[in-house]
């Protein structure tokens, strides 16, 4: 009996360590199973995923355009050519005078028909009055005296400068560059004829002369040939007085009506200065003083406004002279101004002349001397 009880004991104990192996058994197989899965994922992770291409970046839209900063507008005037009228070509680059000292374009032919005169603001025609003219009334040129067969007394003679040579210091642009320069007027006379000389020019940019030369008459200077020498070439106007013309050498049209008073663009300054020392009352300022100038190409009228007495602090020293500013037709005239010194008899002291597209020339008195 005790060992059939033993054995049963024996036999549910077998059982039970049975159904425990079966279960741990049953329990540790799932458990291998995930862990191998969990190596395979563990694998797969560790690999690099392949290299992806980036994206394109999405086109930037394109900025709006700026508003450029409005600048001030310069108007330049353009004038048309003429169809009927030869077309000068520019000057060369190393011509570096040739744009502040260019000739004007020809003048209308009724505009150089009339006389030299010095008019001070009492009107036209009239007598000189001995006290100064009213400053209200606009300035009015009249003729000079025996320019134009009129009777002796009508207007003070002119008064010729005595002979000297002056130097100028030059200050000036072309085409946007500044340079310095040396000028040299020669005026000379023996009381019947005249020769003046006006040379202007620089270490390794050349030179420019022009020459006058002529008659002196009651009337003062009566030019006979104007010449310009530049850059080896020469260009002339001859005077035809008896023929009331000028010819030019190398212009076209190849000659120009002139009036028996008219002068070149070099006697003219001295011309101006033998009138004011003449006449004290042409030096009042408002007075306008008109000549016809003659280049080698073209002859017109220059009118000359009296603006007063200034002292200029020049190379030479401190001088006190009477300036005088041209009247230009247009805005594509050359400007000039011109100052005249009583010290020195009216002579030029300083002499500026601006083109129209801002090139301009000052001449400054440096020194005088004997010639």
């Amino acid at each position: 009996m005790r060992r059939r009880a033993l054995f049963l004991s024996t036999a549910l104990v077998l059982l039970l360590h049975a159904l425990v192996l079966g279960w741990v058994f049953l329990s540790w197989k799932p458990a291998v199973q995930s862990v191998n899965l969990v190596r395979v994922f563990d694998a797969r992770s560790i690999a690099a995923p392949p290299p992806v291409a980036p994206e394109p970046p999405a086109p930037r839209p394109a900025p709006a355009p700026r508003r450029a900063a409005r600048k001030p507008q310069v108007q330049v005037q353009v004038q048309a050519p003429n169809p009927g009228e030869a077309q000068q070509p520019p000057p060369p680059a190393g011509d570096w005078l040739a744009g502040v000292l260019a000739e004007a374009p020809d003048p209308d032919p009724g505009a150089a028909s009339g006389m030299a005169s010095a008019a001070p603001d009492s009107g036209a025609g009239a007598a000189p009055a001995p006290d100064p003219p009213d400053p209200p009334q606009p300035a009015a040129p009249a003729q000079d005296a025996g320019a134009n067969g009129d009777p002796p007394g009508a207007a003070p003679l002119p008064i010729l400068p005595a002979p000297a040579r002056l130097a100028f210091r030059v200050g000036g642009q072309t085409r946007k560059l500044s340079y310095h320069a040396r000028a040299e007027l020669l005026w000379q006379h023996d009381g019947s004829r005249y020769a003046a000389r006006q040379e202007v020019g620089a270490f390794l940019l050349g030179s420019r002369t022009q020459s006058s030369e002529g008659r002196i008459t009651p009337q003062g200077l009566r030019p006979e040939r104007f010449s310009e020498h530049r850059r080896g070439s020469v260009q002339t106007a001859d005077f035809d007085h008896a023929g009331g013309r000028v010819v030019f050498s190398a212009a076209t049209p190849a000659e120009a009506a002139v009036d028996p008073g008219a002068q070149d663009r070099l006697s003219l300054f001295i011309q101006l200065g033998a009138l004011l020392a003449a006449d004290p009352q042409r030096g009042v300022p408002g007075t306008e003083l008109t000549l016809t100038a003659v280049s080698t190409r073209s002859a017109e009228r220059w009118t000359f406004h009296v603006e007063g007495p200034e002292t200029l602090d020049l190379p030479a020293g401190h001088t006190v002279a009477l300036r005088l500013r041209r009247l230009p037709r247009d805005q594509n005239d050359q400007q000039a101004v011109l100052w005249l010194a009583p010290a020195l008899d009216y002579l030029p002291v300083r002499i500026r002349l601006t083109q129209a597209n801002g090139d301009f020339a000052d001449l400054q008195l440096s020194g005088r001397s004997a010639p």
